[in-house]
């Protein structure tokens, strides 16, 4: 072999290395155009919309002087705001003290929700801090056993648990009014000894058997994850397969080294600054446990300006509106967890740094290798444009390194359902009331017919709505898509996550060194004492403990609150005074937006230019690997899809409209809910087709898809080898129910049932199909 930087090598290697640093530069301009870009844009506009207030703004002051009412205004302003101050500053003492109750009582989670405890995590086998609560429905609101449940994973990435039903218009909301038992995952605020993410999943698992002990009449649970809860969802169910129902992955990172240039700063934040290192030294100064205030300040940090300034203004602006939505928040944002060393490594180096899930190469524990192409279980994800946690490039391309392409997906028999929100930003996800209302509604409603899809990429499109309010429903579509659509969200390709490779490579050398040489000595330094030193002074702490009755100085801000509140008498919306104090703080907050666009551009400049120099891109060559995947050709060819082809002519009536209504889909590309509902109504309660069960349902639904997909020609012949002479009218009256009017098909639709019709030997599509649902009418006329 001929070594790498051999003389004879060495031009072929300084074109390449040439080619190399003409990309990375090529990157870095790519990305400070498009942020110059949107930076112009933006900032254009709001400097715009601050001219024109400016102006209004002087042209009433004017005003006010001309009528000799200035001075007047100036000091009802100093006495309001003055006012507002207090009330602010008591608001904050509120806050902290709201912290230190809350952490004395064990920080129990934020629902608002009354609960049960189901299983204690500290009671298994490997105790864990995690819990299984029972959601108790409201007054007025029943859950009905026989109803699939429901269980909700909240994000233990920091905060606390809860944040999935602290709303009555919640997740938890949602499935409770439409009747389903709702379970909730939670956690205490520090570790088991010894607890590992490996403790976790079958502590998870344990939780899922016992839901589905509680409720042996209903359908496998639906899992919820939100965030971190969802990639722990989705290795749960890789896991555990087999007692898995769909999963609802909100707002989760899978594929963590993904983004697009120019936006998406959090994803360098691990190659700038030390890869899982940092993570180590930080779990040994916390004596073994790594607190979670340091991933809430990374949080906070990606938008300092609604953090840390506007989050605050807003309060003292409307302190009388808001006080109270704002401590409920604060109660969940403040309630800071631990995680074990163990925990927190393996998620830094298998998913962050490392981003081997999606490649297939994360092990949960030695020797057990996960694997998302195990699941079967429906996925729904939900993501949105808006988010700068987890863009869909993170939320949506492990589909494009699992699998090979589309067809894969239908042969492994998998459903995946995506939804790409276009503004809503991260905790809206799986917070905001209107998303609430509308998307995870219809998620809800619409589980009951997913499952009746053939197997395949769709995205969920809400059409249109119907009704307002609690009554308000949504028309829906799934569209089919490929491979092709999902990388559409990314850049013409995804080269430059090789820089991410060498982060990982160079990430395991440096915590190698720190485990050999340093580590001894910092673990000696660090005692308990040290460790709650550390703890209690950490800013995301202090910046709230500081405005407690422990503070001296606070102590009489109660007293003066309360007089204040007597009697407070609001300044009108439209005095020039507070229109100049709401022009000030939008300035304020422009101004600490133009500072992080900044900040965000010279990390992303440097994170290019630095990890996609040749040298780097040589370090990161072997970590750079895709998993092994099937050319899209050789499907064809896996011994389960010849097995099945095989037996193309072999089945019954069940094999028949099924197979036909798959072609129906496959014609169509897109399927309607109304047709689905109807398709899944046939499919779960009418016989024969209802005495199938839910396993032999799915597996000729995968078995028939395969059959569509490499042979939908023999598949439309054979057919009449599936259906008696005497039962071929009734097979297609069924489909043609399902499939609605012939005033609503497309042409293709209606050409296909025709072949249909042609192939049983079957008169052609009449004008109108059945409106009645044959297969009910044939329990009181069967066919002859």
């Amino acid at each position: 072999m001929t070594p790498l930087f051999s003389l004879q090598n060495a031009p072929k290697r300084s074109v390449e290395d040439q080619k190399v640093a003409a990309t990375a530069q090529q990157r870095v301009m790519t990305g400070y155009a498009r942020r110059m870009e949107k930076m112009a844009s933006d900032h254009g506009r709001r400097l715009e919309q601050l001219w024109e207030e400016a102006k209004a703004i002087q042209t009433e002051l004017s005003k006010r002087r001309e009528a000799g009412d200035l001075y007047r205004a100036a000091y009802d302003y100093a006495v309001d705001a003055g006012r507002r101050t207090v009330l602010t500053l008591d608001t904050l003492r509120e806050r902290g003290n709201n912290d230190i109750a809350h952490e004395a009582a064990g920080m129990p989670p934020a629902l608002i929700y009354d609960n049960e405890v189901v299983v204690d995590g500290r009671n298994l086998p490997r105790p864990v801090n995690y819990l299984l609560l029972r959601i108790i429905p409201p007054k007025g609101v029943e859950s009905l056993n026989w109803k699939r449940p429901y269980l909700i994973i909240d994000p233990r990435a920091g905060h606390g648990a809860g944040i999935g039903g602290f709303k009555s218009d919640s997740q938890v909301g949602v499935a409770l009014r439409d009747g389903h038992p709702v379970y909730f995952l939670v956690f205490r605020p520090h570790p088991e000894p010894n607890q590992t993410l490996a403790d976790v999943m079958r502590a998870e698992a344990a939780f899922v058997s016992e839901i589905r002990r509680r409720h042996p009449e209903a359908p496998k649970p639906i899992i919820v994850g939100n965030c971190q809860g969802g990639w722990a969802t989705m290795i749960l169910a890789a896991a555990n397969p087999d007692i898995i129902g769909p999963l609802v992955i909100n707002g989760a990172p899978l594929a963590f080294w993904s983004g697009r240039i120019g936006e998406n700063p959090m994803r360098y934040l691990g190659g700038l600054f030390g890869g899982t290192l940092p993570t180590l030294v930080l779990a040994d100064l916390g004596y073994g446990e790594f607190d979670g205030a340091h991933l809430v300040t990374n949080f906070e940090m990606l938008n300092p300006g609604r953090n840390y300034f506007s989050k605050y203004y807003d309060l003292f602006a409307n302190i009388d509106r808001d006080r109270a939505t704002f401590l409920e928040f604060e109660r969940w944002w403040g309630g800071l967890h631990f995680m074990n060393e163990p925990e927190i490594r393996w998620i830094v180096e298998q998913l962050f740094i490392g981003n081997r899930l999606s490649r297939g190469e994360a092990r949960i524990e030695r020797g057990r290798q996960l694997d998302i192409k195990a699941i079967r279980s429906p996925i729904i994800v939900f993501t949105s444009r808006g988010d700068n946690i987890t863009p869909p490039q993170q939320a949506l391309n492990w589909i494009v390194d699992t699998y090979a392409d589309e067809h894969e997906i239908k042969i492994r028999g998998q459903r995946i359902i995506y939804m790409v929100h276009e503004t809503t930003g991260h905790l809206g996800i799986f917070v905001s009331s209107t998303i609430a209302k509308k998307e995870h509604s219809e998620v809800a409603s619409t589980m009951k017919t997913i499952e009746a899809l053939s197997p395949g990429l769709y995205e969920m499109k809400i059409d249109e709505q119907i009704g307002e309010g609690l009554d308000a429903h949504f028309l829906v579509s799934f569209e089919e898509r490929t491979i092709s659509d999902v990388l559409a969200f990314d850049d013409e390709d995804r080269s430059e996550e090789i820089g991410f490779a060498a982060v990982a490579r160079l990430s395991e050398l440096s915590v190698e060194l720190y485990d050999l040489f340093l580590r001894p000595f910092v673990q000696t330094m660090v005692t308990p004492f040290t460790a709650k030193m550390i703890k209690s002074t950490h800013p995301a702490r202090a910046q709230r403990l500081i405005f407690t009755d422990q503070n001296p100085l606070m102590q009489p801000v109660c007293e003066i609150a309360a007089r204040i509140s007597k009697n407070r008498e609001p300044l009108d919306p439209s005095h020039p005074f507070l229109a100049l104090e709401r022009w000030w703080a939008s300035s304020v907050l422009q101004t600490i937006d133009v500072m992080r666009d900044f900040r965000d551009a010279a990390y992303e400049a440097i994170f290019l230019s630095t990890y996609g120099s040749p040298l780097m891109t040589w370090i990161g060559a072997p970590h750079a690997f895709e998993r092994t995947r099937k050319d899209p050709k050789d499907l064809r060819w896996l011994p389960e899809v010849q097995a099945i082809l095989v037996g193309i002519d072999r089945g019954g009536f069940e094999e028949a409209v099924i197979r036909m209504l798959i072609l129906l889909a496959e014609a169509r590309g897109s399927v309607r809910r109304d047709r689905l509902q109807r398709s899944a109504h046939v499919l779960t309660n009418d016989e024969p087709f209802a005495s199938l069960g839910t396993e032999r349902r799915a597996a000729l639904i995968r078995e028939q898809s395969i059959i569509a997909e490499f042979e939908p020609d023999r598949a439309i012949e054979t057919l009449p080898d599936l259906i008696p002479e005497r039962r071929r009218q009734e097979a297609i009256d069924v489909v043609e129910y399902i499939a609605g009017s012939v005033d609503d098909m497309e042409p293709y639709t209606v050409r296909t049932l025709q072949r249909f019709r042609a192939a049983l030997g079957l008169p052609r599509i009449a004008l109108s199909v059945a409106t009645r649902d044959p297969l009910i009418a044939s329990i009181t006329t069967p066919a002859s």
